[in-house]
């Protein structure tokens, strides 16, 4: 909790001056008191009071100033909440060894099927956007909530050579700086924030990218870099490491791959394309993709199999959608203060009320 006003709390110190006022005045009654014969006849017309019930007005006085004091001060939580403002990129690989059959029936088929069912559960009112790469990295879809528009460009994503990861995270920025004036492109220079350390208390935009890839950078600019210009920014970017480290062939359907690739017939059944049906081993790159979501303030994931990925996206809403915001509550602080002083002041007035004397 924090203090927008911190020097309100100097209020507090009306409680002493009331018990200093209060020590005063019976100070004052004493030494114009009337004398009577008979201190004994005076003693046994008052009513009883015990003394917790001297002291419990006081108790509740005491801490209803305090609770008034501090909402003065004008306190404020961190919480967490939905933002509707948030914006996800997903940027997904699409690259030739995503045709590897190491996950059925192929990588491209299970991140196609994990990303429509991650758009069509999608709820609230975050925009989401389409970045595709391989040895380049493009946006399909600009941020929208327009489920058809980015159902449509997940079915037609096509393989081509090549993986740029920096180059699909800086397309990713764009894209968020096209929405979000606080989010400065790429080709502006952003002082270093220090990273996901240089942010108390986590400090990040509401848009964020997730990075799904299968491989190693092989084209374009380093992934480090690209999670400085991202960390700069105060952008998450959380990356999803898709398959296995098995040796597997590599077949797509026909119209999962782009003209640029020199593939031919021979996959499984004769029905896809491939490089002759031969075991391949695809070369993945944990400790990089580890160190962008370190950098960013993310988390890395690792899905060996199509359950895993699905898995990895139904969740990251719960990550990416909720943010953490400033609150003010000193309207509860100050409820629960005049609470307290009336309930003093009842108590107060009960206890203290005349009673009548028994014949």
């Amino acid at each position: 909790m924090s203090l927008t006003w911190p020097w309100a709390l100097s209020i507090l110190l009306a409680f002493p001056l009331l018990l200093a006022y209060r020590w005063w005045s019976r100070r004052r009654r004493r030494k114009v008191a009337v004398r009577l014969s008979s201190v004994a006849l005076v003693r046994a017309a008052l009513p009883g009071r015990s003394s917790w019930r001297r002291r419990i007005p006081l108790a509740l006085l005491a801490v209803g100033i305090l609770f008034a004091g501090t909402a003065a001060a004008r306190p404020q939580a961190s919480i967490v909440v939905p933002d509707d403002a948030a914006t996800i990129l997903l940027a997904i690989d699409v690259s030739g060894s995503m045709c590897s059959t190491d996950v059925d029936p192929n990588r491209l088929s299970a991140a196609q099927k994990a990303a429509k069912e991650f758009i069509g559960d999608h709820e609230g009112g975050a925009k989401i956007g389409l970045v595709a790469f391989s040895g380049t990295a493009g946006l399909l879809v600009p941020p929208t909530t327009e489920k058809d528009k980015l159902l449509k460009a997940v079915d037609g994503l096509r393989t081509s050579r090549g993986t740029a990861i920096g180059l699909a995270i800086l397309a990713s920025i764009d894209a968020i700086a096209e929405i979000n004036p606080d989010v400065p492109p790429t080709g502006v220079e952003v002082p270093d924030n220090g990273g996901a350390a240089g942010r108390a208390g986590g400090d990040y935009e509401p848009d964020t990218i997730v990075v799904l890839t299968d491989g190693r950078n092989t084209d374009g600019v380093d992934p480090i870099t690209a999670a400085e210009q991202a960390a700069a920014r105060r952008l998450r970017v959380f990356t999803i490491g898709f398959g296995t480290d098995q040796p597997s062939p590599m077949v797509c359907s026909s119209n999962q791959i782009a003209g640029d690739q020199g593939y031919f017939r021979g996959g499984p059944g004769g029905g896809g394309f491939g490089f002759g049906g031969r075991g391949r081993f695809q070369d993945m790159d944990e400790p990089t993709l580890t160190k962008v979501a370190d950098m960013t303030g993310a988390k890395y994931f690792k899905a060996d199999n199509a359950k895993a990925l699905s898995d990895v996206l139904r969740d990251l809403p719960s990550q990416v959608t909720l943010q953490r915001r400033k609150t003010e509550i000193s309207v509860w602080f100050a409820l629960a203060g005049a609470l307290l002083v009336l309930g003093a002041v009842a108590l107060a007035q009960w206890w203290s009320r005349p009673r009548p004397v028994s014949r």
